[in-house]
């Protein structure tokens, strides 16, 4: 039987976060939860553009060169893709969806933060049917040319289909820029090109004019021009317990916010100037604004407050007076 913590917990944590957004048309594209329990690690996402409302990810390390579709309607899995010819991922991190159709998969996780000299990317075409398939995939191997470090962030840009990977640091990291295009015959060298903050996943908007970059508790939207960092902002995100992935939705009405752990939610925080489930967004539309000193204080809309950092610590808060309620009530 439940206790009387745990209902009153659930009742008033409705209430602090408030009604989810209204699902509209059939419901593909708005938040959801990951149903397969094979799926205990999603470190990346990417919006598929061949099958409406379904969802790339993948697991961390240690799972295998596997790749699950997700359908956003359900949260089940509709896929399971198995890539061969790349070896054993080492430290799986990010999922891109290119121009070119093709998915890129970054295993360029590097917990120890310069051990191995070089990491690796995967590239395979996006299934035209979803169903179980093991595909070719293409291995490329990468470089710094700083040297070695962690990342997990890999970033497709969509019209010019150059691979951006922003590494991790907890003083800071940096965007690194591949080749115009990647090779299989030799290294593949990326080189430092603009200055990030400790980035956890990236997506670009669809018509490539903005790049958004998260972290655990914040995300930035900064302008994307001649493939250099511009002008940027705070973002709205949602509190999560590992925030792990960000993607736009296919039409750019949204970015969609992922977290690791079993059953994880994927939220949808809508863009200024595109409404809950919009079809057919414009995707130069730049992300939901996060007040600080260099952004004009937006917030989330109303029906995204759900997915706000505001509303992650009012829930916070509610988890402590129901704590402190729990306390008492047992001490009479």
């Amino acid at each position: 039987m439940p206790s009387y913590l745990t209902v009153s917990g659930a009742a008033a944590l409705l209430l602090l976060a408030g009604a989810a957004p209204a699902v509209a048309g059939d419901g593909a594209d708005q938040s959801f939860t990951i149903e397969d329990p094979r799926i205990t690690e999603s470190s990346g996402l990417a919006a598929s553009r061949a099958h409406p409302g379904i969802y790339w990810t993948h697991n961390d390390s240690g799972y295998g060169p596997y790749v699950y579709a997700v359908d956003s309607r359900t949260g089940k899995t509709v896929a399971t893709i198995t890539m061969r010819g790349v070896g054993r991922p080492r430290d799986v991190e990010a999922i891109s969806l290119g121009p070119d159709g093709n998915l890129y998969v970054g295993d360029i996780g590097d917990n120890l933060n310069g051990s191995w000299d070089h990491v690796w990317i995967y590239r395979f075409p996006e299934p035209k049917q979803l169903r179980d398939a093991t595909v070719d995939a293409t291995q490329f191997d990468v470089k710094y040319a700083d040297g070695p470090r962690n990342a997990e962030a890999l970033m497709v840009h969509p019209t010019t289909g150059r691979v951006y990977i922003a590494s991790k640091n907890e003083d800071g990291g940096g965007l690194y820029e591949g080749p115009t295009k990647l090779t299989t015959g030799a290294t593949n060298v990326f080189r430092r090109v603009g200055e990030v903050p400790w980035v956890t996943d990236g997506a670009f908007s669809p018509d490539g004019k903005e790049l958004v970059l998260r972290s655990y508790f914040s995300a930035r939207g900064y302008v994307f021009e001649n493939g250099r960092l511009g002008a940027d902002h705070a973002v709205s995100a949602p509190l999560q317990r590992q925030a792990e992935s960000v993607t736009y939705t296919a039409d750019g009405s949204a970015l969609m916010f992922g977290s690791e752990g079993k059953r994880s939610d994927v939220v949808r925080v809508d863009v200024d100037g595109a409404g809950a489930g919009a079809g057919g967004g414009d995707g130069g539309k730049s992300p939901s604004r996060g007040g600080d000193s260099s952004a004009s204080s937006a917030g989330a809309k109303d029906g995204d407050a759900k997915g706000t950092t505001l509303t992650g610590v009012l829930v916070l808060a509610g988890i402590g007076v129901l704590v402190l309620m729990g306390r008492r009530r047992k001490g009479n």
